[in-house]
């Protein structure tokens, strides 16, 4: 994309519904504002390179930037979609637009109805990828008499895409700071690949309690290797304060490269993986009841009484599933750790299923999209999804306890241990 990206704003949307409820809305809508801005921007740019060798009598480009136009909002099936497009002249004195002047074929002067409103967000933001694929998504919008845009305007698109990946992926992390870590493996289906892609992904909380997209990186399954070459490659960029706790599943390599990545950084086990496993092992008839019971464990208000519940329930199935109690037996440490700080952060602890909420879009939008569709372009493509998704994402709770935890304070059942440090 062009330096000059500054012309075409991305408006913040007002939010229509609470988050999370709706969070599949707000992050369509949030991606295809953000895609409406880059195609705009790929379109003006596009204009302005047609018109690059044309000069005016003193040597300068005619066909230059002229601020952008108003503001308005189209309206989608999903909400209204603030845009504002750029504007474009021609220097020459007696000029008075023709040929010259830019028009976009996305967004033409006075639209303020997408005519196929239903069609509007997934085809737009996901369709998109390829050029026949987008003169599609241009139906969508504008209605079959639509214009589609030119191979140029589309590869400076994608181009911005790609350019956009690299710049993330490779962002100075130096000072950066995360107390918590949630860590998990998703797999995506990419149209171009016999097997499905595994994108490992860290969501990190800061010092300010903030959550974000920490990394994201296309590996070999869930292996050691795959995830400790994702930790040493945030670490060489300037990572260096690891985190106090990271929360994941039950993935062995996860927990294997942690001890070389962040040997420091204790391990909270996610306990809707671990319920999901447990239940896995029991009749359907129980399972109901066993979910109720290990949820007394997890949501008991000191470890204590998770204790007592946990008793409860190996005495409870132990003779009958005794499978079902040794997936509960072998990780009572790491599941019950989050005791050991803030009761405000408990809920963030516990489980990764923010991760798993998250990508359940993006596998839906993946499974969606019917063109061909490389590891590389499904990671561009994820990678916009998520950072849409981000700016939505809640703060964590108490966030003034999270100096305490980076200072080494001791914590029992959420009480602070007086005179008790790391």
């Amino acid at each position: 994309m062009s330096k000059n990206t500054s012309e075409t704003t991305v408006i913040p949307i007002e939010q229509a519904t609470a988050w999370p409820p709706d969070a599949l809305t707000e992050v369509l809508r949030t991606g295809a504002q953000r895609l409406l801005a880059q195609a705009v921007e790929a379109e003006i740019e596009a204009h302005l390179a047609d018109h690059k060798e044309l000069l005016d009598d003193r040597g300068r480009r005619r066909v230059v930037r002229h601020g952008p136009l108003p503001e308005r909002d189209v309206q989608t099936g999903i909400g209204a979609i603030t845009v504002r497009v750029p504007r474009a002249r021609d220097r020459t004195p007696d000029a008075s637009g023709g040929p010259m002047q830019f028009r976009s074929t996305l967004l033409p002067p006075y639209l303020r109805r997408a005519r196929s409103l239903e069609r509007l967000q997934p085809w737009l933001y996901l369709k998109g990828v390829s050029t026949g694929a987008f003169e599609e998504a241009l139906r969508a919008l504008l209605g079959p008499e639509a214009p589609g845009l030119s191979a140029s305007t589309i590869s400076r698109l994608k181009a911005g895409w790609e350019q956009d990946c690299e710049q993330w992926s490779g962002r100075d992390l130096s000072g950066k700071q995360y107390v918590y870590l949630g860590a998990d493996g998703v797999y995506c289906q990419a149209r171009l690949e016999q097997e499905k892609q595994c994108l490992l992904v860290l969501i990190g909380a800061d010092e300010q309690g903030n959550k974000e997209l920490v990394g994201l990186a296309d590996g070999y399954r869930e292996s050691e290797q795959s995830w400790l070459e994702l930790l040493l490659d945030l670490q060489q960029r300037g990572w260096q304060a690891g985190p106090q706790l990271v929360v994941g599943d039950g993935a062995l390599g996860l927990w294997k490269a942690l001890r070389p990545g962040c040997p420091r950084a204790r391990a909270q086990r996610c306990w809707v993986h671990k319920t999901r496993n447990l239940l896995d092992k029991l009749p359907k008839g129980v399972q109901a009841r066993a979910k109720r019971n290990l949820q007394q464990i997890w949501m008991a208000e000191t470890r204590e009484e998770a204790g007592r519940a946990w008793q409860h329930f190996v005495a409870a199935y132990e003779a009958k599933y005794e499978k079902a109690a040794e997936c509960l037996a072998k990780d009572r440490d790491d599941l019950l750790a989050f005791y050991d700080y803030p009761a405000e952060h408990w809920r963030h602890l516990r489980t990764t299923n923010p991760i798993e909420s998250v990508f359940a879009t993006v596998r839906l939008r993946t499974v969606k999209t019917r063109g061909c569709l490389s590891r590389k372009t499904a990671f561009a493509m994820v990678l916009q999804l998520v950072l849409s998704a981000q700016e939505k994402w809640r703060r964590l709770n108490g966030p003034k306890r999270l100096a305490q935890v980076i200072e080494g304070v001791q914590f029992r059942n959420a009480i602070q241990e007086v005179g008790r440090a790391a």
